[in-house]
């Protein structure tokens, strides 16, 4: 969390000083470690992104690349523009990278985790979970002791 307070930081200085080409990168670097710190399964560790690692690394780059490319075909001021199938290159880069791969990257992850999500799986995460609550007194649950006058 201190890492997205550090990027929001940078961002908030960046635009103050007027360079938004940094504020984009650090833009990008913000969503994708709100989205990494979001799905963080706290464990014994603080920052635990082993089962993410992948999806970060690959959303992270799709964002870094959207935004090189948008920065490479786009300067402020310019007029002229090259155009892809009737949208402007960096528009059409934009909507690429920044937008269409990660969501397709979504879609498909959404698809293939019942393959990876099988019953077995799920069985095991349930019964780690319950053999770690086995013996604590939690919050919000009936005390299961026996009062006097109860039958």
């Amino acid at each position: 969390m201190a890492a997205i307070g550090v990027l929001a930081l940078g961002a908030l200085v960046a635009t103050i000083l007027g360079s938004f080409r940094a504020l984009s990168y650090i833009a990008a670097l913000l969503i994708v470690g709100v989205v990494a710190s979001s799905s963080i399964e706290r464990g014994s560790r603080e920052l635990d992104l082993a089962p993410y690692r992948g999806l970060v690394a690959l959303l992270s780059a799709t964002f870094l690349a959207g935004v090189t490319a948008i920065w490479l075909l786009w300067t402020p001021g310019q007029t002229e523009y090259a155009y892809v199938f009737g949208i402007p290159q960096a528009t059409l880069t934009y909507l690429v990278l920044i937008w269409l791969v990660p969501l397709v990257g979504a879609i498909l992850y959404s698809l293939r985790f019942p393959a990876i999500g099988s019953d077995r799986i799920v069985d095991e995460i349930m019964k780690r979970a319950r053999s770690a609550q086995e013996g604590r007194r939690l919050p919000l649950t009936p005390d299961r002791t026996v009062r006097e006058g109860d039958d």
